[in-house]
Parts: C-alpha cells; structure tokens; sequence
C-alpha cells in the first residue's frame, strides 16, 4: 500500500473552507488548472467526488461534510507540531524532572538546586534518585532527565556531555584523630586504618599506586560503596576516609579535612543527558541551573 500525500490533506482543508475551486487557488497560491488536479487527486484518493457541481458553485458531499472538522484539527495539529517552540513560561510550566546522581550530589548542592528551580518554576518538582553504576540506558531510555558524574569508557557515544567542576581527592577524619594536628607525611597517612569507596568493592585505588613508588602501602580496614558511609565511619571511628573534597562538602560538616600527602589526579563531574531533550527550552533551563549551581554563581 503506497503511503498518500498528506500534503493532500492542506488543500483538501481549504478548499471544503472555500467550497470553491478558485476561492482555494488564490488562498494557496495555485493556478486553478493545478487546484483542478489536486481536487481530482483527492477525489481518486478518497474515492468520493466531496465537491459536486449546483448551480455555479460547488456543495460538499455527505463524506466532506464529515470530514470538514476531522481534516481541519489534522491540519491545525500539524502546523502545531511544526511551528518553533514558544517562549519558555517558568511560571506555567509544570513538569518533574528525574536526576540521577552520585551520592553527596544531593547533600552538597540540592539544597541550592531546590531554591532556585522553586523560585523561578514553582510548578517543576525535582526527583532525585541514586546512581548506583554507570550505564546510561536510563538516559537513553528516557528515565532520567539529567545524570551527574564522572564520564567513564562505558558511556554511551551519542550522549551529551557538558563538565560541571573539577574536584580533588582529600582526606578526612574525626576532630581529635592523631591526624587532625601536625604535618601529614605520606608515612603517617599510610600507617592509619583506612576506608576504601568502591561500589564494584575493590581495595585499591588511586591513592595506593601513588604510594606504592615510596614504598608505602595502606591498611584497608572496610570497603563500602559510598562517600556517605565512609564519612559516617570516620566521624565514628579512628579510620580514614579519603573522598571528593566538592562533592562531600556538607557531609564533612564537623570533620577534620586535610590535603592528601600524595599526588592523585583530579576528576571532572560532568553533567549528561540524551541529544533528544537537547533543544527542549524547559530541559536547557534546567541545565543552566544546575551548571549555575555548581558554580557557586547563585
């Protein structure tokens, strides 16, 4: 079955508005002899004659009659759907969006987050919910609006990848640990207990192949699978934690944080979502106020 022109349906519209073949012509911009043939085209098409000779004019058939309106919303639904998006309204608009995110994202900067998307759409509800691996079939699912974190190998090509901040690993512990005084060698760190963060749970990271050339090796006490946990520990405990230094802010309210002794690189935390919702004005928003955020620009 050949797919039919639906550019049929425009002129169909017009001309059962018109009831003329001429009256149509000069509304589209025809010739009469070409509005002439789109007629019969249509008459072929729908198997009904829908404009029949009475008098001088022209009257619809009982199958045009009952097309009129159908054919009208088609046509108006159409010009909606391709007519520019307009004007963004953030105080109409009324939506929930889905973040994804790593724990202490929400800890550190939702509150912040929260204010502001209130205050300029009281309408948008925030839904956060836990980042537990890297697979982005829930972006590209369309499960989750926007996802935060470090880009891995795993990451799907297609989506859109925009950094938030560059942040640093630190070290942490209880006010009154050995460690909260005097100056941190990479020795005295090393000899301490230690909590490792891994959500695949393994025991080494970063900051062990930067001991390791001094000869140096930590004693991993407990391995857990967030910086929440590991900072609960350590405010509990005499065991250091070694965490984001951003992304835990709020979380080492109380603790005592120290530069690590040791080189280890910097993680960019970066903000993705699906080249689909690129060009939604509400989406791109949202995205500014969560890069905004970030950057302490509020």
């Amino acid at each position: 079955m050949s797919t039919p022109d639906f550019n049929l349906l425009v002129t169909l519209d017009v001309l059962l508005a018109e009831g003329s073949v001429a009256g149509a012509a000069r509304r589209l911009r025809l010739s009469p002899s070409a509005m002439s043939r789109a007629l019969a085209r249509l008459r072929e098409t729908t198997g009904d004659p829908l404009l029949v000779r009475a008098g001088r004019g022209l009257v619809p058939t009982p199958r045009a009659i009952e097309l009129r309106e159908q054919v009208s919303q088609l046509v108006q639904h159409a010009e909606a759907v391709l007519r520019p998006a307009q004007k963004l309204k953030l105080k109409q608009l009324a939506r929930t969006f889905t973040l994804r995110t790593r724990e202490g994202f929400v800890e550190n900067f939702g509150p912040a987050l929260i204010a502001r998307v209130g205050k300029e759409a009281p309408g948008v509800r925030l839904c956060f919910i836990q980042k537990l691996d890297k697979d982005s079939t829930p972006l590209r699912d369309g499960l989750v609006d926007l996802e935060t974190g470090v880009v891995g190998k795993t990451a799907a090509p297609e989506l859109r990848v925009q950094a938030l901040f560059r942040d640093r690993f630190i070290g942490v512990v209880r006010m009154g640990h050995p460690l909260s005084e005097g100056e941190i060698t990479p020795a005295r760190y090393a000899a301490g207990r230690h909590i490792e963060v891994s959500r695949r749970g393994l025991g080494q990271g970063p900051v062990d192949g930067a001991l390791a050339p001094l000869g140096l090796q930590r004693e991993i006490a407990t391995i857990v699978g967030g910086f929440a946990a590991a900072l609960a520990l350590a405010r509990a405990s005499d065991l250091i934690a070694t965490v984001p230094e951003r992304h835990t802010g709020n979380l080492r309210a109380g603790m005592h944080s120290f530069a690590l002794p040791v080189f280890t690189p910097e993680i960019t935390v970066s903000l993705l979502w699906h080249p689909r919702l690129d060009a939604d004005p509400a989406h791109r928003w949202l995205r500014s106020c969560v890069r905004e955020v970030c950057a302490g620009e509020i």
